[in-house]
């Protein structure tokens, strides 16, 4: 029955959630939110003074992207809060919460834009082509640059690739103004606006709906994504002295970190230890930093709780 003597480490690759950095990355988010609310402020004073609705009404929701940058950088201080008797593990699931408010408002900005996408499709409306392109144009840089600086973290962290998607969308949402503006100015094609607005909406709900997804398994406390529990149970089998696993059950604690309890079949109690160390550095392999494995011996039943240590 024993899957002994097997010592081939079966790494799957899952070392998302080493590689980031929360204080280099709160440094970021510090520089983007500062970046991004003065170049709010530039669209607001050409908007006004060129009375551009659409700068003025992209400098909301650049506003609202400044919101979301600040939620995350809430997230990573709720997720250093130290766990206390209430709150055993501490704040780190706040993290996923935010991380699904962050899609829900993701979602609320690409209504707005098809909103007023259908509303100038029946009202168009003249464009500034000059005045709009050039801000759009600064737009386009700022939140490019900004979206550069969190490409790295978006891969290992929910809130992060938030973020990075609110970004990547105003980039598009800038793209999108300086292209219709330049083809509106040579043509006089208004309706070119509202068609771009679209396109980009459904490019950024592409993104968000599987942030959205991703979001609502965590809450629900369902396996994280890039965890397989087969292969877990597979890379878990194949140490020595363990005859089976079962019972296990993963889940997210926050964003970056996992969770594991498992039963754990051991052909000798005697060598428990040495099996515990070598599967918990199996599992950090896998992705899961924080494991609870309850032994027993071949002999044992769920029920029979005296030969559980």
């Amino acid at each position: 029955m024993a899957h002994a003597h097997h010592e081939h480490h079966d790494h799957h690759g899952h070392h998302h959630h080493h590689a980031i950095n929360m204080t280099s990355m709160s440094g970021i988010f510090v520089f983007s939110i500062v970046l991004n609310l003065l170049f709010v402020g530039i669209e607001a004073i050409v908007g006004l003074t060129q009375h551009s609705l659409s700068l003025l009404s992209d400098a909301g929701h650049n506003l609202s992207d400044v919101f979301s940058l600040l939620l995350v950088l809430i997230a990573f201080q709720l997720a250093k809060v130290h766990p206390d008797e209430h709150y055993t593990y501490g704040l780190k699931k706040s993290s996923v919460l935010i991380s699904l408010l962050n899609a829900i408002l993701l979602l609320i900005a690409i209504g707005g834009i098809i909103i007023e996408s259908i509303h100038k499709f029946s009202n168009p409306v003249d464009v500034n082509g000059v005045a709009v392109s050039w801000t759009a144009g600064v737009g386009i840089l700022i939140n490019g640059l900004t979206a550069v600086l969190l490409m790295h973290g978006q891969k290992s962290d929910m809130n992060v690739r938030g973020a990075f998607l609110h970004m990547v969308a105003d980039t598009l949402v800038s793209v999108g103004v300086v292209v219709s503006g330049i083809v509106i100015t040579w043509t006089g094609w208004n309706i070119v606006d509202p068609v771009v607005s679209l396109i980009i909406a459904f490019i950024i709900l592409v993104s968000t709906w599987r942030l959205l997804t991703g979001s609502l398994r965590l809450v629900m406390d369902g396996t994280p994504e890039g965890i397989e529990p087969e292969s877990i149970r597979q890379t878990l089998e194949q140490a020595e002295h363990v005859a089976e696993v079962h019972h296990i059950h993963i889940w997210a604690m926050s964003t970056t970190d996992n969770a594991l309890t498992a039963h754990v079949v051991v052909d000798s109690l005697e060598c428990m230890e040495e099996v515990k160390t070598d599967l918990k550095g199996r599992l950090r392999q896998s992705g899961i930093a924080h494991s609870t494995l309850e032994f027993e011996t071949p002999g044992c039943h769920c029920h029979d709780h005296d030969c559980a240590e």
